[in-house]
């Protein structure tokens, strides 16, 4: 007896259109971690009817974006609706072992292939800098990552690291809303850059290391203390 196949049901591509919107406004921060949400606020905003916002949310809820909000005064374990998932420092701290492992072995499989890491986008990053634009700096960063990532030609690790990337986005997004960014990260890359350049495996794994050490201690300590939720909260322009 062959055995059969169950149909499938296929997901319409409006679910992945609002899944991206809302993923977009929680990484940066546009919808504040610790938010309430609900679906009927969301799709009023999105223009879109509550069925794909309500798809989407599970998926979220799946990848830990959203989470069962505390009824006040309940019992442990009651909840009444949505909110965005809090920012946990532990949780940041644990996500910066993994990727400071796939960037590091990223960095030594580029710097064996003496690949060339287009001095553009080290630019780009200090012109963010300098701008204090705070999408921009997070978009410069990914796209530095992401080059270091196709250099070591091995595409198993940007698939691995990718998984993490919105995860740390939401928490740059949090941590740089403070003064407190740190100055010299692109000091950092243009450092590991030109190791890769030079062949010098060993410098650029070390570097790489050191690197991503310094920033997930930053971004978990900035984290520790959230930003109000009140100009989030209360925004109805912030999910597009």
């Amino acid at each position: 007896m062959t055995a059969q196949l169950l149909q499938l049901e296929t997901a319409p591509d409006l679910v992945d259109q609002v899944y991206r919107a809302l993923l977009d406004a929680i990484s940066a921060g546009a919808l504040a971690p610790g938010q309430r949400i609900t679906q009927e606020d969301l799709a009023e905003r999105l223009a879109v009817s509550r069925q794909p916002v309500m798809q989407a949310l599970r998926l979220l809820k799946r990848d830990g974006f959203v989470q069962d909000a505390p009824l006040a005064g309940a019992p442990s374990g009651r909840s009444r609706g949505l909110q965005v998932t809090p920012l946990d420092p532990a949780r940041i701290a644990q996500v910066y072992e993994v990727r400071g492992a796939l960037d590091t072995l990223a960095a030594r499989l580029a710097a064996q292939r003496r690949t060339r890491i287009d001095p553009a986008l080290i630019e780009r990053g200090r012109a963010a800098v300098a701008q204090g634009d705070i999408k921009a700096m997070i978009d410069a960063d990914l796209a530095f990552h992401h080059a270091l990532y196709q250099a070591s030609a091995n595409p198993l690790i940007e698939q691995s690291a990718l998984l993490h990337w919105h995860h740390i986005r939401r928490a740059m997004g949090e941590a740089l809303q403070h003064d407190f960014l740190r100055a010299p990260v692109w000091d950092e890359h243009a450092a590991i850059a030109q190791a890769i350049a030079d062949g010098d495996a060993a410098r650029a794994e070390s570097l790489m290391r050191e690197h991503s050490l310094q920033a997930g201690d930053y971004l978990s300590h900035q984290t520790e203390t959230p930003a109000p939720l009140a100009a989030a909260a209360t925004d109805n322009s912030v999910v597009r």
